[in-house]
């Protein structure tokens, strides 16, 4: 379900419990085990392999939120929603099995296309696709849920709000500089959930219905993540993907992308489409608060600077929203905020900063040639790594690739990789320096080997993350014969 980490992440304790869990259930031994990537939560994942078996393991300490995913998952798959199956849960609850659902997030696939052809129609029919299965999700699918397993909250209440609005009132304002009046505030976020709280809310609402939870697989959109669903507004989760930051659609495809929903969802009931839209505004806002909280708890507080990085998208959807405000309560003091972040000059230069560079690092096989560069810039580096040992000529690494840890194992100790890559690092963090220093906006590095599976794999990883650790710059890592 996601892309993929170093290998070390996980601790050895849970790393044997998830083995355990998986080898117990599919009476396979596991050849390979892949680390993935930490998202904003402290959950743990890993994709698991053996001879028949693939499936993704997870660990969890907190035990509600794994009750209420558990719980969800089971449900939905039994209404035909197109989440993945729980394959095997341990007695303390705290690690499970579940279907992979492949590598391919929507994000993903939207970066990729983009980078191609803009933001096509081809991206417009995914979104469509997704906004024709929402309203099943919200709707019919979520009747008959048990909101005794909503963690922390059963319902998108006031106090659900309170808490959204005060965490970007203290991990985003405060952390960013943004002076505000503290009581004003507080009054208008009073009003402000009040009139939220009037929208009908009798829904299944996801919470954190994004991007990067969608999934696709042959053509088809899958969800994951939604532990944090319970009852809700209709409009919340439309926003948070239609204004989903990094995802960055624009304005006019959103509008489009908006009537497109409201005409599905009048296949379920009937709407006040004018009403709708104002409250669809106004669960925008708030959305966008609670993400921004999150950008400054992780960002400024956590020091993890990938954060920070959605926040120049999310200062041009404020400025959009102010300017279209169609709120009908009067929230003078926090728009007067709202309107101080969309013009902060240090917000903007933190994007700026994180933007300057993009490098762009494929892996390929020379069968099907060198990869092009979709920058329109040309030139860049390809190296070839058909000189270094191959693995693939072994049995017991055919079926693996490049970031199984076995083929890592194989390089790092059988090959001459190492001595390779100091070279390329070499060649390579002098570009990057001179293009840092001029101001040049892309750099293009290509590893190929024969069939693009282990070594140019394994290479592309290893720069990629030493590029990440070293410079400030977007680093797009993608293996062209693995991905798709």
């Amino acid at each position: 379900m996601f892309p993929t980490k170093k290998h070390d992440a996980l601790d050895l304790k849970t790393k044997e419990e998830i083995i355990q869990l998986y080898e117990g259930h599919f009476q396979e031994e596991m050849t390979a085990f892949e680390v993935l990537p930490a998202s904003g939560s402290y959950r743990e994942y890993c994709r698991i392999k053996s001879k028949n078996h693939q499936a993704i393991g997870a660990w969890n300490q907190d035990v509600r939120e794994n009750a209420a995913f558990l719980e969800f998952s089971a449900h939905f798959f039994e209404q035909g929603v197109a989440v993945p199956k729980i394959y095997a849960v341990n007695d303390a609850k705290t690690c499970y099995l579940l279907e992979d659902l492949g590598k391919l997030t929507l994000f993903d696939y939207l970066s990729r296309t983009r980078e191609l052809e803009g933001f096509s129609e081809k991206i417009v029919n995914v979104y469509k696709k997704v906004l024709r299965e929402l309203p099943k999700l919200q709707i019919t699918a979520g009747k008959g849920i048990n909101y005794d397993y909503c963690y922390p909250r059963a319902a998108f209440d006031k106090q659900s709000m309170m808490w959204d609005l005060n965490y970007f009132k203290y991990y985003f304002l405060k952390l960013a500089k943004i002076p505000f009046d503290e009581q004003a505030l507080e009054d208008d976020f009073q009003n402000f959930s009040n009139y939220l709280l009037d929208a009908e809310s009798d829904y299944f609402m996801f919470r954190d219905f994004q991007s990067r939870n969608i999934m696709l697989r042959e053509g088809q959109v899958a969800f994951i993540d939604y532990q944090g669903g319970r009852k809700g507004a209709l409009q919340y989760d439309l926003a948070s993907l239609l204004y989903d930051a990094k995802a960055d659609i624009p304005q006019t495809v959103r509008n489009e992308l908006l009537e497109f929903y409201l005409d599905e969802l009048e296949k379920y009931q009937a709407i006040n489409r004018d009403e709708f839209k104002a409250y669809f505004t106004g669960y925008v806002l708030i959305r966008i608060m609670q993400a921004m909280g999150a950008y400054g708890f992780r960002g400024f507080y956590e020091k993890k600077e990938h954060f920070l990085k959605s926040i120049p998208f999310a200062l041009e959807n404020l400025k959009y929203l102010l300017e279209n405000n169609n709120i009908p309560v009067e929230l003078t003091e926090l728009f007067h905020v709202l309107d101080a972040i969309s013009q902060s000059i240090y917000l903007r230069k933190i994007g700026l900063q994180d933007d300057a560079l993009t490098i762009r690092i494929t892996s390929f096989s020379y069968k099907k040639g060198i990869p092009e560069d979709p920058s329109g810039n040309g030139g860049g580096y390809v190296f070839d790594c058909r000189a270094i040992h191959n693995p693939g000529r072994y049995e017991d690494y055919k079926q693996l690739t490049g970031k199984d840890q076995p083929v890592v194992d194989f390089l790092e100790s059988n090959s001459d990789m190492a001595d390779f890559l100091s070279h390329v690092y070499g060649l390579v963090d002098h570009s990057v320096k001179m293009y840092l220093s001029r101001g040049f906006s892309h750099l293009s590095v290509n590893f190929g080997c024969t069939g693009g599976q282990h070594r140019s794999v394994y290479a592309a990883e290893r720069l990629a993350a030493h590029l990440r650790e070293k410079y400030t710059a977007n680093v797009l890592l993608s293996h062209r014969e693995q991905d798709f």
